[in-house]
């Protein structure tokens, strides 16, 4: 397969609400990650050059919708507590459509920027929530989501800094807490928020970068840690990582692109492997990574829009990110 079916990837993220009944079992069970859902529906359209695809009216009021008063945070659905992953959702969403600046949204920022301050812990990691799971993950979402709305300060992010190297690993990559096992989502998230506070110059590219570039398997796909099976979506996690470090060219291109292209569905969306039910994560992920190779050999085979490798937003809405306040 050699073709990227892009309109028929447009129709599937367009037709993705209809296709689940309301009183489905499934409606209720994907309800707790349906804001960050919008979130990939929306980079994989954006990144397909089709945002107007999905009406923006609608999208802007569901994710206020998802706005959880109580905590200033947004949660995945209505009615949800709210959490830092939905929250920084949220944030990307309303930056792709330029509705930062909406008074329905400027009205809730002093509450969304206070609760994602509120979760940063001693040590400089942060909770999602209240309810205290520490992850590099939620790193990155809060350095992101405060560096995107213009909050970011050196008094919140130099710890979050230090407590991100202690979790770097003797192969080079990163786990999600210190000791933890090296995974190739968890090197975005630490690579990422380095980026975002100008600190990669405190690690050794060369040593993480060949962790990275391991994780290329046979087939041309990309696997999230050793003995792992290629998944589509590491064609981000990897593929960003490496272009951080300025290093993406030591993937072989020809052979992950015939990887992605083999997970797709002719009938639209893209799966984590050739065969396998699609779904819109692994279609947003796996679009994302095709732009980045793009980007790499300044190709423009399939059309794609430029993506940020740090925020995994167009390059179009980024470039108007600072990452401090001036204080």
């Amino acid at each position: 397969m050699t073709q990227l079916f892009k309109q028929k990837h447009v129709e599937y993220v367009q037709n993705l609400n209809s296709q689940i009944s309301q009183d489905s079992y499934e409606y209720w069970l994907s309800e707790h990650l349906r804001l960050n859902g919008i979130y990939w529906g929306v980079v994989a359209l954006a990144t397909m050059d089709n945002l107007k695809a999905l009406p923006e009216n609608e999208v802007f009021d569901f994710v206020l919708s998802c706005w959880d008063s109580r905590s200033g945070g947004f949660g995945a659905f209505p009615r949800h507590d709210g959490h830092i992953l939905s929250t920084l959702s949220a944030i990307q969403v309303l930056s792709i459509y330029n509705r930062l600046d909406d008074p329905k949204v400027v009205d809730k920022k002093p509450a969304i920027v206070k609760f994602i301050k509120e979760l940063q812990l001693e040590n400089g990691s942060f909770q999602g929530d209240r309810f205290g799971e520490v992850d590099t993950r939620f790193i990155y979402t809060a350095i992101s989501a405060l560096s995107i709305l213009g909050e970011l300060t050196e008094e919140m992010s130099r710890p979050a800094v230090d407590f991100i190297l202690l979790c770097q690993n003797f192969d080079g990559g990163f786990g999600m807490v210190p000791g933890a096992e090296s995974h190739a989502a968890q090197v975005f998230t630490c690579l990422a928020t380095l980026a975002i506070t100008g600190q990669l110059d405190r690690i050794k590219p060369e040593k993480t970068a060949a962790w990275l570039s391991d994780r290329q398997v046979e087939g041309g796909g990309l696997n999230g840690r050793p003995e792992k099976l290629p998944d589509s979506c590491y064609s981000w996690w990897v593929m960003s990582s490496l272009s951080i470090l300025g290093k993406a060219h030591w993937v072989d291109f020809t052979g992950l692109i015939s990887f992605i292209l083999k997970c797709q569905d002719p009938n639209g969306g893209i799966s984590d492997r050739a065969d396998n039910e699609t779904d819109v994560y692994h279609t947003c992920f796996a679009l994302a990574g095709l732009s980045l190779i793009e980007m790499s050999q300044k190709s423009k085979e399939f059309g794609l829009v430029p993506i940020d490798p740090v925020y995994c937003m167009p390059t179009s809405v980024t470039r108007k990110f600072t990452n401090y306040t001036q204080q």
